[in-house]
């Protein structure tokens, strides 16, 4: 049985969901003790049972210590089964984050799948749905892996109630290596700016800020933001709730940004914010931004052959990734080279197979 640690690294429920999808693509029994050390409300939560719950339904598997605010859990997977699944987390708990943890798993599976997952889509602290639809799912479909999102509602913080719809086409059972050392030029940046149950101005606000900000950076490419919005009496979104995503097509990649909107935050601030991690990211020359970084390597670390790819920014989610790989998947040769907070190059020597 494998034991993770999980106050290791960035201590949160990142390790629980990672630990969790390796353990079940390699059927290994696995214990996590320490979830959630670091943060001021220590164990399971909502969001995290819910992902526990799907992967113990998708494995057909036995778990114990499956409660709020547990702090220890052995999990043990019974193999990978396709179909129809439906996923409520009952809060404004992170759909993206649910999707990053299965979709690695069901790739294994014995057939497609199609998921509907409830909760969160544009919340704090995790990829938006559209960072997620037109940076994340196209690099699946690069590697092998093709994945269909539809947004049926957004769901934004703390009422949630958004839905997703994902559709996996195949079963590759393993993923197509990668070589991404460069960018290359930019030539187009894309984005969508919504506002839901709020003033369509403040879509558009956003959208204009974000625009005007890349501009003054010198991003001298064609610009294209789609505007979001719907009268309030005609809303089928949950809400109140506002955000905008940027993503950069490039000659060799996508590197992509978010922002939300809060209460008492202006428009233009969430517009800028958005625009100017997207060019800190663009700036480095790096082939992957600053998620898609670490949100890459479990599909690397089962791809046949070498990958080698660099990243904008080696962020404490990514390190945290990557040794807790080395630790479970020794199988896999996994170098990289780079300090925190720094742009990093990452050679990954795949399993191509189920271990």
């Amino acid at each position: 049985m494998i034991e993770i640690d999980g106050s290791f690294g960035e201590g949160g429920g990142q390790i629980l969901r990672y630990a969790l999808a390796l353990s079940t693509i390699i059927g290994e029994k696995i214990r996590i003790i320490n979830i959630r050390a670091k943060r001021d409300n220590p164990g399971l939560q909502r969001q995290h049972l819910t992902v526990v719950k799907a992967l113990e339904k998708i494995s057909r598997g036995h778990v114990e210590g499956a409660e709020i605010g547990s702090t220890e859990i052995i999990f043990e997977p019974r193999g990978i089964f396709g179909g129809e699944y439906v996923f409520d987390i009952g809060t404004a708990g992170s759909v993206t984050l649910l999707l990053q943890s299965v979709l690695p798993v069901l790739a294994f599976a014995d057939r497609p799948s199609i998921l509907k997952v409830r909760g969160g889509t544009d919340v704090p602290w995790s990829p938006t749905y559209d960072y997620f639809n037109n940076v994340f799912i196209r690099f699946l479909n690069r590697l092998g892996y093709v994945v269909e999102l539809r947004l049926l509602r957004r769901g934004h913080y703390p009422r949630g109630g958004g839905e997703v719809v994902a559709e996996i086409k195949n079963n590759p059972r393993g993923f197509t290596s990668i070589q991404l050392v460069e960018r290359g030029r930019i030539i187009e940046i894309r984005g969508n700016s919504h506002a839901v149950r709020l003033p369509r101005h403040i879509a558009e606000r956003q959208a204009s800020a974000a625009y005007e900000r890349l501009k003054s950076l010198g991003i001298d490419v064609v610009i294209k933001i789609d505007i979001e919005s719907y009268p309030p009496d005609k809303d089928p979104h949950y809400g109140p709730g506002s955000g905008i995503a940027l993503w950069a097509i490039t000659e060799n990649s996508i590197l992509g940004s978010d922002s939300l909107g809060a209460r008492d935050k202006r428009a233009e601030e969430v517009g800028e914010k958005a625009a100017r991690t997207l060019f800190e990211d663009l700036s480095t020359g790096s082939a992957l931004d600053r998620h898609m970084s670490d949100m890459i390597i479990p599909y690397l670390i089962f791809s046949e052959g070498t990958s080698i790819v660099t990243g904008s920014m080696l962020t404490m989610h990514a390190y945290t990734v990557l040794e807790i790989s080395k630790k479970m998947i020794p199988e896999a040769r996994i170098e990289y080279d780079g300090t925190l907070n720094r742009p990093f190059k990452l050679i990954i020597r795949g399993v191509s197979r189920i271990l």
